[in-house]
């Protein structure tokens, strides 16, 4: 593949580290950036970036029409699953709206292929706690449901004008580049290792486990974490993917195990070396007791495979991560 890439939303968290994985692989890439959340210097390479909204439509259609992308990848879009319960519109406009948008514009512009960033929030309360491409599609917030309706249009645009697409629904990820030049940035983030890592680096008095009654083996939630670099990886898989031909799907992103919240806590505090406080507090409304991914299907249609599938591997690069952040 020459041709230029888009990429949405390339200067946040998982998009800075995709970005950089396709500049190490030889792609030529524009990133297409408000910057409220992300930032410049996440594009370690310095990756062309155009600073606008996708809601600006005109910025957009002159970015197709300079660059002749026929690659998207995208990103951008708001991610906070409580605030959206709060800020709907925020979410229907951020995430499906803007998606409208871009895929007008693809459309427009004769787009071949499409990764999409999606999330294993489509699947709500899934039974028995593990998730596979086939389970009920039930999101419980308006951002669940905000990226299952940019994957039905995302379904419906490949079927009437050729589009072919992968989803990616992310399980949690987590970690940092391991060589701790990129890494999630956020202020306020909501990331468990995150959190628990500022609390042992002294900048929150407390990490805090929600729920301590759930009928798991230590009574706390259980999550599929990835580590961001095979996340990363797995977008470079999926465009391979349809590079020789494949149909277009929607692919879970996970590794297929679980850790507990209290499992978490305790390989920070290994890593660390600290101590910290951890309270506990009541179950937040919409946290199901256990989410991990079913995730065979990525490996029977990428060449993808795990590289960093270690609670311990993902919370030591975050703890370089953060430990950097705080002495800058």
């Amino acid at each position: 593949m020459t041709d230029t890439i888009l990429v949405t939303g390339g200067c946040g968290y998982i998009g800075s580290h995709v970005v950089r994985q396709l500049t190490e692989a030889g792609h030529r890439v524009v990133v297409y950036d408000n910057l409220s959340t992300g930032f410049r210097d996440a594009l370690l390479h310095d990756e062309a970036l155009i600073q606008a909204d996708l809601a600006d439509l005109a910025t957009l259609d002159a970015a197709f029409q300079q660059h002749k992308f026929k690659t998207v990848l995208h990103f951008a879009a708001a991610i906070v699953a409580p605030e959206s319960v709060s800020l709907p519109l925020k979410y229907y406009g951020n995430n499906t709206r803007n998606t409208l948008g871009l895929l007008e514009a693809c459309v427009r512009h004769g787009v071949e292929r499409f990764i999409f960033s999606s999330t294993a929030a489509v699947y709500g309360f899934p039974e028995g706690g593990t998730a596979s491409e086939a389970s009920p599609l039930l999101p419980i917030n308006p951002y669940g449901t905000s990226k299952l309706m940019s994957e039905w249009m995302l379904r419906d645009v490949g079927a009437a004008h050729g589009l072919k697409y992968v989803a990616l629904r992310y399980f949690n990820v987590a970690g940092a580049d391991p060589l701790a030049r990129i890494g999630q940035r956020t202020p306020e983030a909501t990331h468990l290792i995150k959190i628990a890592c500022q609390t042992a680096l002294g900048q929150r008095p407390q990490a805090a486990i929600y729920g301590t009654d759930y009928p798991t083996p230590d009574g706390t939630g259980i999550r599929d974490y990835i580590h961001i670099e095979d996340l990363a990886a797995a977008h470079l898989a999926a465009l391979g993917y349809l590079d020789k031909g494949g149909a277009s799907t929607a692919i879970n992103v996970g590794y297929g195990s679980g850790s507990s919240v209290r499992e978490v806590l305790e390989v920070v505090k290994q890593v660390s070396g600290v101590d910290f406080k951890v309270a506990e507090a009541g179950r937040r409304p919409g946290d199901p007791a256990c989410l991990i991914a079913q995730a065979e299907k990525i490996k029977q249609l990428t060449d993808w495979r795990p590289r960093f599938d270690s609670l311990q591997t993902i919370v030591e690069d975050a703890w370089r991560w953060e430990s950097r952040l705080a002495g800058r």
